[in-house]
């Protein structure tokens, strides 16, 4: 596979050009060139509005518009299932036309859906709202890939630990927005912070807006259009890598419900497990990327992810029937073990959606990664919910062997995806 050009930081303050590179950047508190700090400051502007609103948009519909819980989810549903469809056909139209331009298209289009929110007052205006954010979201996703892996240069790995620490620490400063509006709980309120949502859409823009254009690059000629569509190695990671991905929602949605119903430790313990969770990716998600390069040694990383989650959920799940500082301990060391795991497979999956993809066909490939990740989204409140908190500590540990089974089959899939494709190792 060819590689993708770099883009050149020479001259850019604390960029790699400079003799002496500034404190923050070998901290790793910055990025090195000027088009990174920019996706990373685009980054975390729309992910603190992102965060606050999905965490308060579902009491907006109820309280404010006077849907029933019942149109909330339905709405919500429809909206998730259109979002889905929208990535692959944009990011083809960002790898011809240029990915930034494209992305900044998508942010606008959010920020007038989320203005339109204000003026909605019934199911079908409410519905078509949110389908109309969530279908360029996706599409915002797959012309984001490209711009991550050109401006990423030959560091995308660390690059993309950089972003995911970003949305974690935004992600955190989001929902304690969500928490102060849900306290307050008023009609305005919840408006305020549906507009604050809006204008983070037009600031994200208007950073982007200051990159250096991209241009396409040529595809082979004997290449067909849809090419993702047909490479089956490529699906098949995007399958193996949508099931360890509902991971994610392991802390935050099985985590609350089992505190509550299945254990005896207090229930204000669910904040610091996250805290746990957040702290730990801001803090060790760059490191751990640094050494996640080329195709085997992710695939190496994305198995020991597997295991990690294995141990996780099993020591989770031994917190049932013990005394409630038992518990607190307990889960305390499973959530530790499983933000470790979370580590490793995001290292490993995010150098594997960039590598595993030709540079001239990446926001197509991502339109696919984000379908992957839709998926395991809709599908990972249902099955955690069947096997982690109906079921109980069996359940834990059946969900454990499937992350385990995932991981596994992982190398298999990038030594498959190897026999067609460059796939340089290189161990940091």
């Amino acid at each position: 596979m060819s590689q993708a050009p770099t883009t050149s930081t020479a001259g850019v303050p604390g960029g790699v050009g400079d003799a002496r590179p500034s404190w923050p950047v070998r901290r790793g508190l910055l990025p090195e060139s000027g088009p990174q700090r920019k996706l990373a400051l685009a980054g975390f502007v729309n992910q603190l509005g992102t965060a606050a609103f999905l965490a308060t948009v579902p009491l907006y519909a109820h309280q404010v518009i006077q849907l029933s819980v019942g149109q909330v989810g339905l709405a919500l549903g429809l909206a998730g299932v259109v979002g889905l469809v929208a990535g692959i056909p944009v990011g083809q139209l960002a790898d011809r036309r240029g990915p930034r331009d494209i992305f900044v298209v998508t942010l606008l289009i959010q920020a007038l859906s989320m203005l339109s929110l204000l003026f909605a007052h019934s199911f079908l205006a409410f519905t078509l709202a949110v389908a109309v954010t969530d279908l360029a979201g996706a599409s915002g996703g797959a012309a984001r890939g490209p711009l991550i892996r050109r401006f990423g240069g030959d560091e995308v790995p660390r690059f993309r630990s950089y972003l995911r620490s970003v949305a974690m620490l935004a992600g955190t400063f989001g929902a304690m927005a969500a928490g102060a509006v849900v306290q307050i709980d008023s009609d305005l309120a919840y408006r305020v912070l549906i507009l604050g949502n809006a204008l983070t859409f037009i600031g994200s823009a208007a950073v982007l807006v200051g990159l250096p254009r991209l241009a396409p690059l040529a595809p082979p000629r004997e290449e067909g259009r849809w090419i993702a569509l047909k490479d089956k190695p490529y699906l098949a990671f995007v399958v193996l890598d949508g099931i360890l991905w509902i991971q994610s929602e392991v802390l935050s949605f099985a985590l609350p419900l089992w505190v509550v119903l299945h254990t005896d430790a207090p229930r204000w313990f669910v904040g610091p497990a996250i805290a746990v969770n957040t702290v730990m990716v801001v803090l060790l998600q760059i490191r751990t990327g640094r050494g996640v390069r080329g195709g085997t040694v992710a695939g190496r990383a994305v198995r020991r992810a597997g295991l990690a989650f294995m141990v996780g959920m099993a020591v989770i799940a031994t917190a049932s029937g013990v005394p409630g500082w038992a518990a607190v301990a307990v889960m305390t060391v499973g959530v530790a073990v499983h933000t470790v795991g979370s580590l490793w497979h995001a290292a490993g999956s995010l150098e594997l959606r960039f590598r595993l993809a030709p540079a001239h066909a990446q926001g197509q490939y991502s339109g696919v990664f984000g379908m992957g990740m839709g998926l395991c989204y809709t599908v990972a409140p249902s099955l955690l919910g069947l096997l982690c908190v109906t079921w109980g500590a069996p359940g834990w540990l059946m969900m454990g062997g499937v992350f385990v089974a995932a991981g596994l089959a992982m190398p298999h899939v990038v030594r498959w995806a190897g026999r067609s494709r460059e796939l340089a190792d290189t161990a940091a």
